[in-house]
């Protein structure tokens, strides 16, 4: 079952200006179908998965691309066979008046961002595609706040929860055995799924890399770089905070969110969705989705996304500050469904101090069924709404 992605009129415009187009994330986020259902009939599609081809890639990377001259040539994993990046350069060096010539994926973000800056800059659209957001998932999937965090947003179990606990542990295990040994030198791998079940267990906290290194039984330097290949694997989104002097002095440390709410849950041993959104980490989880979803609207327009959150340690913490062209958006991000003034504070005191390069009104994320007014102007927002309403605000 494929669904349509958000993506896909970003995607058609890039092929429309640019000799080649880039579509990068995490392994399993649905890269080959868009891909394959974007391409024309007649395109050619070569994937590196496959060890002959890649073999070939490898071996004669000029022939390769030679053999596929006459169309649109998908290069489906291209980390698999750097060679071919250089080789691609020279192609489109030599057909520069040919848009829409390249259409490549790649799931391992650090070298293949690093062979994709040095031999196709100016050359390649980069567009990641995240999991599905909750506007992309069929409606009959969005009507429950648990069951859809627990099935999560990965295509596969989203679509066929009954394969949700299976595929979960075969995606952490190839994970951890395939792409971790290929990012970064683990030789304790057993250390490096510790480590990630601790990351899944301060989801949505500051990150206390001393205390996180403790815990893992592993260096400092070691705890940052792990934590790094879980942000290049597109596992973890690291939520920085917004820096400017308004006399206060600020927490200077990121957020980390495991960027799948079913992969949180999963690796905090949840035992079930009823649990999951009645324990300790509840508010965690939903958190960590609002601020998934506030991701996903800036990647499927093609743009970085611009989310910052602010807290300063005399108690004042606002969970999402949202980039609007210009304007910062303060959300809060409670799991209540009975908001109270108290709620509203954080965002009245942040716009205060932010002025007008703030919106004069704030969000409230949470579980009421419909939108409610809040005291200072803000508006306390159906959880389900907030998806498509920032996408909105954002330009599609």
């Amino acid at each position: 079952m494929s669904r349509p992605r958000l993506l896909q009129p970003v995607l058609a415009k890039a092929l429309d200006l640019f000799p080649a187009v880039l579509v990068t994330g995490p392994r399993q986020s649905g890269k080959t179908t868009l891909v394959r259902e974007m391409a024309p009939g007649q395109a050619a599609y070569l994937s590196l998965d496959d060890p002959l081809v890649r073999a070939v890639a490898r071996s004669d990377p000029n022939g390769l691309l030679v053999r596929y001259a006459e169309a649109l040539t998908i290069l489906d994993e291209v980390q698999h066979a750097p060679e071919l990046l250089t080789y691609l350069k020279l192609r489109i060096d030599q057909e520069r008046h040919r848009v829409g010539r390249f259409l490549l994926t790649g799931s391992q973000q650090f070298g293949l961002m690093a062979g994709v800056s040095e031999s196709l800059a100016g050359r390649v659209a980069i567009l990641e595609l995240l999991p599905f957001s909750l506007l992309e998932l069929p409606k009959g999937h969005r009507e429950d706040l648990a069951t859809m965090l627990w099935n999560g947003f990965y295509p596969e179990p989203a679509l066929y929860p009954e394969r949700r606990d299976l595929w979960l542990s075969s995606y952490v295990q190839t994970y951890v055995e395939r792409d971790v040994r290929q990012l970064v030198n683990v030789q304790d791998l057993a250390a490096f799924e510790t480590f990630l079940s601790l990351v899944a267990a301060r989801h949505s906290q500051v990150t206390n890399f001393a205390e996180l290194a403790r815990d893992s039984g592993v260096t400092l330097p070691t705890a940052k770089s792990w934590l790094g290949v879980l942000t290049a694997g597109y596992l973890v989104y690291a939520l920085q905070p917004y820096f400017e002097n308004l006399g206060k002095r600020l927490v200077r440390s990121a957020k980390v969110y495991l960027l799948d709410s079913a992969l949180a849950m999963a690796l905090t041993r949840q035992p079930s969705p009823e649990a999951a959104l009645a324990g300790s980490m509840a508010g965690a989880f939903f958190e960590g989705w609002v601020v998934s979803e506030a991701v996903k609207a800036f990647t499927s327009l093609g743009r970085r996304p611009d989310l910052y959150f602010w807290r300063s340690h005399d108690g004042l913490e606002v969970d999402l500050l949202v980039d609007l062209g210009g304007k910062w958006l303060p959300v809060e991000i409670k799991l209540t469904a009975t908001p109270t003034p108290r709620h509203a504070e954080p965002l009245t005191k942040l716009c205060s101090l932010f002025g007008d390069r703030a919106t004069s009104t704030g969000l409230l994320v949470c579980r009421v069924n419909e939108p409610r007014p809040l005291p200072g102007g803000h508006e306390a927002m159906p959880w389900h709404q907030f998806p498509g309403w920032l996408l909105e605000r954002l330009g599609r």
